[in-house]
């Protein structure tokens, strides 16, 4: 019956869709948002209904509603866990890892001796495993947020690096001619020209190290935090079996990771207006 029951809930969310997708305001920008969160509604509803009918112990898989109970009773853990991990360690790490890859971009750009070495030893850096690193940066700086910082940086700097690198040789030889022409030196070149064509480049760089930022602090705080922080709260949960705690912070760290992402996009949309993939 339970089966039957989200078949059927399934067939009814995607009937919505369908309509909205081929209705005449399928192109507004109300259908556009509702078509996801309606889908999303549909997975939720499923999930709802398999757990409470099938009778799945919440130690394997707590239903949505267990969750937002407990969501809803843990907003101040949340939120200082959110605050550790998020606020502290990943934006902290991901904004010295930026200015960090734009820095050696830029002195990359400069000397070919530097670009030919310091891009293999870039790539040597993001193929380190995280496991690997968080220990070594939790002893070196202690167990606080300050180790997850230096983590999230080294993991965002090699994809911030190597499309900052990319981006600024995407010029053509007509552009680089027109610029000689006006006796234009290395820096006004660098700023009116080559740094606005490398600007899709870089905001694809900064768009992967949001996932990345956010993954690195989480991780690292699995091996030595305060007792505070989304990573310390989720080890300590599982072995606690309070698995609704665990999907809790799940959904915080999903809510700010898109929110992130989305920022980024927003930004990335108004910057590079110009560009034809924003038309």
């Amino acid at each position: 019956m339970a089966y039957f029951v989200a078949l059927a809930i399934w067939f009814a969310g995607w009937w919505i869709n369908a309509r909205l997708a081929n209705g005449p305001a399928s192109d507004t920008r109300l259908v556009s948002l509702a078509i996801p969160a309606i889908f999303g509604v549909t997975l939720i509803a499923i999930w709802q209904v398999l757990v409470v009918m099938l009778d799945i112990s919440p130690i394997i898989l707590p239903a949505p509603s267990d969750i937002a109970a407990r969501f809803v009773s843990s907003i101040p853990t949340l939120m200082a866990d959110f605050n550790q991990t998020i606020i502290k360690g990943a934006m902290t790490g991901y904004i010295i890892g930026m200015i960090a890859a734009f820095v050696v971009a830029i002195l990359a750009d400069r000397s070919d001796f530097l670009t030919r070495g310091i891009l293999p030893v870039g790539a040597f850096m993001a193929a380190l495993p995280i496991v690997g690193t968080a220990p070594i940066f939790v002893k070196w700086l202690g167990s606080d947020w300050e180790s997850k910082s230096a983590v999230v940086a080294v993991m965002v700097f090699f994809p911030i690096l190597v499309n900052t690198v990319a981006g600024l040789k995407d010029t053509t030889a007509m552009q680089r001619d027109l610029m000689r022409t006006y006796a234009a030196g290395y820096w006004p070149n660098l700023l009116k020209l080559r740094l606005p064509a490398a600007l899709p480049f870089i905001f694809n760089g900064l768009k992967i190290a949001t996932t990345l930022a956010l993954i690195g602090a989480i991780v690292a705080e699995f091996f030595g935090s305060p007792t505070v922080g989304m990573g310390f709260r989720i080890s300590t949960s599982v072995g606690q079996l309070a698995m609704d705690m665990v999907w809790a912070e799940i959904v915080v760290a999903a809510l700010a990771g898109s929110a992130f992402y989305g920022a980024m996009a927003l930004i990335e949309k108004r910057v590079t207006f110009w560009h034809p993939s924003q038309r």
